[in-house]
């Protein structure tokens, strides 16, 4: 279904010609989206009229042109505002999905429905689309519940593994469950694309956050569902490495990864204590956990001797992986100093630069240049986006 882009920037991207119709909000929803504007889609975000999605006014921070956090999933869209409740946005919202390759909720189960734009309704008008809901604990048992990614931490285990053993639960410091939900929304998406290539016919995606929550709980889930374990905190050790945690140096902490015995052998020859790499009660992975509260203190008694960016150097150049806490701007610097390009810059519609975003991770070979459209403003492409839908 090619179609032009109404975007400043025409970069294109491997899914280039698809359209998204973008009838979600908040983080998930929306950086699913993003992910696939950012690989060439024409994304179409449907806003209420006079608010728009709700993270507009979410801030502090704000940047010159909004709210940081409506910023950092939306940009690489077009937005159009249409009221549901009126019957004639709902026929205009119908006739985008009409058009649409890919349309992506977070409505409460059912409430799409509710509007006429249910998955039933809309793939009898438009049989090639791809429907994608999201919710929080699913459309089963738990749709009359509220997805919010703090309370899905807390429920679905991810807290009781977060933070100090004698302390307090801890969510992560990004909405991180919002965030696995969005990919496991973009890889559904993009497996729905290529089964439709085949069978012409498109399809419908659930995805719910406490699913991709438990889906990402890797080892420590199979823990219990394998040895019958239950993880708790743990702080920054790690359950099955040591040592696999910060360590105190002079100055401050250390981040240190010995992924084998090797990599151990190195990091006590730099210490000067080359002995315990022999002692039988570090020698190996597994003796190194079973006797941990022996081992760090050795550790951290040699690491005093200089402060973390000496030791940081020292351990990176026999390849024994480390590196001091950085705040974000710093993690920023470095990834810039491995030439990662990890920000680019974003134009509105006349061209001028107007901020700055972290960049879409995936690198291409041959390259493909990145869509640096920056977020827009509520209801920005309503007269383009009518004048497309009506034929123009």
């Amino acid at each position: 279904m090619p179609t032009q882009h109404h975007l400043a920037s025409e970069a294109a991207g491997p899914l280039d010609g698809i359209v998204v119709a973008d009838f979600s909000r908040v983080l998930a929803g929306p950086l699913a989206t993003m992910t696939l504007a950012d690989l060439g889609a024409r994304v179409i975000k449907v806003e209420r009229p006079g608010a728009g999605d709700d993270t507009r006014s979410w801030g502090p921070p704000y940047s010159p042109t909004g709210a940081t956090y409506f910023e950092s999933v939306n940009r690489n869209k077009e937005s159009i505002t249409l009221d549901l409740a009126d019957p004639a946005d709902r026929a205009t919202a119908r006739d985008l999905a009409a058009r649409a390759d890919v349309l992506v909720e977070n409505f409460r189960p059912g409430g799409m429905a509710k509007l006429g734009l249910g998955y039933e309704e809309l793939s009898a008008l438009n049989p090639r689309l791809i429907y994608a809901s999201i919710t929080g604990f699913g459309s089963v048992g738990g749709a009359s519940l509220s997805g919010y990614d703090f309370i899905v931490q807390a429920l679905g285990g991810l807290m009781s593994i977060t933070g100090d053993a004698a302390g307090t639960p801890y969510k992560a410091g990004v909405a991180l469950v919002d965030v696995l939900t969005a990919k496991d929304t973009t890889i559904g998406v993009l497996a729905a694309l290529n089964a439709r290539a085949a069978s012409g016919r498109g399809s419908r995606i659930e995805v719910n956050l406490l699913s991709s929550l438990q889906g990402a709980l890797a080892n420590q889930g199979q823990a219990y569902l394998g040895a019958g374990k239950i993880p708790g905190r743990m702080g920054n050790d790690h359950p099955s490495i040591v040592p696999y945690q910060l360590l105190r140096c002079a100055d401050t902490p250390l981040a240190v990864a010995c992924g084998n015995d090797a990599q151990f052998a190195k990091l006590t020859q730099t210490l000067g204590i080359e002995h315990l790499a022999a002692d039988p009660r570090f020698a190996t992975n597994n003796q190194r956990v079973a006797h941990r509260t022996e081992l760090v203190p050795l550790l951290e008694d040699a690491l005093a001797a200089a402060d973390a960016q000496v030791w940081q150097e020292k351990f990176t150049g026999v390849g024994v992986p480390a590196g001091r806490v950085a705040t974000i701007d710093q993690g920023l610097d470095y990834a810039e100093s491995l030439g990662l390009e990890p920000v680019i810059e974003v134009q509105d519609a006349t061209g001028a630069t107007v901020g700055r975003q972290i960049r879409h991770p995936i690198t291409w070979s041959p390259a493909i240049p990145p869509r640096t459209v920056a977020p827009p403003r509520l209801g920005e492409h309503n007269d383009a986006v009518r004048a497309w839908l009506a034929g123009g």
